[in-house]
C-alpha cells in the first residue's frame, strides 16, 4: 500500500515538473508579447486623450435632465417638452419638463439646483447676472448653452377698445403676465420706457390662458403676451373675438434699446392673427441655460443633441424655426458653458 502511495506521489511530482517546464519554455519563447502588453498599457491613456471625449460611451454622466419651461400652453413648454424627449431618447436619461411661472422662477429654480436646464428671456438673465430688479445679488452659477428664438412682445386688445398704441394703455385694466415672468418683466420695462408705471394702469397678473379667458369675458381691456410666434392662446382667442394688435412705436423703442440692448425691433407678420398688415413691436431673444456645475462633456452632448434634432423641435412649434447653430452663440447674456463652446468651435472648423 505504501509502495502504491509512493508511486502515486512520484507520478504527481513528475507531472508537476513537466508542467513547470512547459510554462517556463512558453514564457521564454515569447518575450515580445509581454513587452507589447506593457507598451500597450502605457500608451493607451495618451491615445484616448487624443481621440476620445472623457465619456466616450455616448451617455451622460447625469441621470436626470429636468427642464423648467413656462405655462402649459406656451411655446416654452411645447419646445421644452420636445427637447426633453430628445434627451430621453438619445441618452436614456430621465428627462422631463416642469411647468412654471417662466423666466424669473426658472432662473431661481436653476440657481437652487432644483432643475437642470431652463428657458428664460435674455432681459431676465441679464438682471440675474447683474443682481438687479428681481434678483437681490448677482447669480454666478448659471451658464448659457444657446441663444434660441425671439420672444415677440404681442400687446393685444379688441377692435372696439379704442386702444391703438402703448400710450393708450394709460388708465386701462391690463394683464401683464404671471408675476415675475418674462412677459411681466417685458411689460413693465416697455411701459416705463413710454412713461407709464403700474400706478397708471390697473394691473392683473395673468398667464397666457388666463389672460385670453379674461379678455374674452370682458374683464380686461388689453394684455401682454411675450412668446414665440404664434401664441396658441391668441390663436384660440382670435377665433371668437375681434382681436387687434397694438403697435409699438419703433422710434421710441430705439430710444429704449439704447439702455436696454436685449430688446430689438420686430414686426408681427401680416396674417399671424388675422391682421391685414405687419405690426411693429419689440422682441427679446430666449436663452437656454444650465448650471455651471454641469460637466463639460455633458454640456457638449446636450448642445450637440439639441442641434442634431432641430427638425423635431420645429415640428413641435414653428417658433423653433428661428433656432440656428449659426446664431446660437451670438448675443449671449450669461457666460457660455465650456461644453457648448467646444461644440460651436467644432462647427467653425467644419
Amino acid at each position: 500500500m505504501l509502495h502504491n502511495k509512493f508511486n502515486q506521489s512520484k507520478s504527481f511530482l513528475l507531472l508537476s515538473a513537466l508542467l513547470s517546464t512547459i510554462l517556463a519554455l512558453g514564457a521564454c519563447s515569447s518575450p515580445s508579447s509581454e513587452t507589447e502588453t506593457a507598451d500597450a498599457d502605457t500608451t493607451a491613456p495618451e491615445a484616448m486623450s487624443n481621440t476620445e471625449t472623457p465619456n466616450s460611451s455616448g451617455q451622460l454622466e447625469t441621470k436626470f435632465v429636468t427642464i423648467a419651461t413656462g405655462g402649459a400652453s406656451g411655446p416654452y413648454n411645447i419646445i421644452g417638452t420636445a427637447l426633453s424627449e430628445v434627451y430621453a431618447n438619445t441618452f436614456g436619461v430621465n428627462s422631463k419638463t416642469q411647468t412654471t411661472g417662466a423666466s424669473v422662477e426658472n432662473v431661481n429654480l436653476l440657481t437652487q439646483g432644483k432643475v437642470d436646464m431652463v428657458l428664460a428671456l435674455s432681459d431676465v438673465v441679464t438682471d440675474a447676472v447683474a443682481g438687479e430688479n428681481n434678483f437681490d445679488q448677482p447669480i454666478s452659477n448659471i451658464q448659457q448653452i444657446a441663444v434660441l428664438y425671439p420672444n415677440v412682445v404681442q400687446v393685444v386688445t379688441t377692435q372696439d377698445s379704442g386702444i391703438k398704441n402703448i400710450e393708450d394703455l394709460r388708465g386701462k385694466r391690463i394683464a401683464v403676465g404671471d408675476q415675475g415672468s418674462g412677459t411681466e418683466v417685458n411689460a413693465r420695462t416697455l411701459l416705463e420706457g413710454f412713461g407709464i408705471t403700474y400706478d397708471d394702469i390697473d394691473v392683473d397678473y395673468l398667464g397666457f390662458a388666463e389672460a385670453a379667458d379674461a379678455m374674452k369675458a370682458g374683464k380686461i381691456e388689453a394684455a401682454f403676451f411675450s412668446s414665440g410666434l404664434p401664441n396658441s392662446s391668441l390663436m384660440e382667442l382670435e377665433q371668437g373675438l375681434d382681436l387687434q394688435l397694438v403697435a409699438i412705436d419703433q422710434n421710441k423703442l430705439n430710444e429704449i434699446i439704447a439702455s436696454k440692448p436685449y430688446f430689438k425691433t420686430f414686426e408681427i407678420p401680416a396674417g399671424t392673427y388675422g391682421n391685414d398688415a405687419a405690426v411693429p413691436t419689440a422682441a427679446i431673444m430666449n436663452a437656454l441655460l444650465v448650471r455651471s456645475d454641469l460637466s463639460e462633456d455633458d454640456g457638449y452632448k446636450l448642445t450637440k443633441a439639441l442641434f442634431e434634432n432641430l427638425d423635431g423641435l420645429k415640428t413641435a412649434h414653428q417658433a423653433a424655426n428661428d433656432i440656428s447653430v449659426e446664431t446660437a452663440s451670438e448675443g449671449m447674456v450669461a457666460p457660455i458653458h465650456p461644453g457648448a463652446q467646444k461644440y460651436y468651435d467644432e462647427q467653425v472648423v467644419q
